[in-house]
């Protein structure tokens, strides 16, 4: 039975390095397969936007995802930690992006999601993006409460997520 980082990081069978080395690992694999991974339906023209929002500089999660969407064929750019609102919307319109990735490990910086999605909407881009936001704190509750497009609580399903929002 597969157990996830998540599980096994509870149970004290695994570790914040071995997580960082996996993830390292993970990235060094996904650039020798990259020029080997299909179309996949077009999804690859997708333009994504990911970065961890102002205040808050966690990025393991974020960068998970980030590789689970490259895999599976998405355009991805990975902007950052401590991502300023102003900043997403200058990354929307210099990349033509379809998606924007929002994510947020402390409670106290997911207000800085609802923030940024009022930058995206200011700026006259809500309508040619679609928002997707996560991480640790984050529910679907507050997802629609904020008016996100989605929430997923792991990288999987916001690979999965993002190739039908994409579609």
């Amino acid at each position: 039975m597969l157990r996830l980082p998540g599980a096994r990081l509870e149970n004290g069978d695994m570790f914040i390095p071995e997580v960082l080395m996996s993830a390292q690992t993970m990235s060094v694999c996904l650039d020798i397969l990259k020029p080997l991974l299909g179309d996949d339906e077009g999804v690859q023209s997708a333009n994504v936007i990911i970065g961890t929002v102002k205040g808050d500089l966690h990025d393991i999660g974020k960068n998970l995802v980030s590789m689970m969407m490259e895999s599976g064929g998405m355009n991805v750019h990975n902007i950052g930690v401590d991502i300023e609102p102003e900043e997403f919307v200058n990354q929307i319109k210099e990349k033509n992006a379809s998606i924007v990735c929002l994510s947020a490990l402390l409670t106290t910086t997911m207000p800085m999601m609802k923030q940024t999605i009022d930058a995206i909407s200011e700026a006259g881009l809500r309508d040619k993006v679609k928002i997707m936001i996560g991480g640790a704190p984050v529910t679907q509750s507050y997802a629609d409460e904020i008016n996100a497009d989605g929430f997923t609580p792991d990288a999987g399903s916001a690979a999965k997520l993002a190739k039908a929002l994409a579609a």
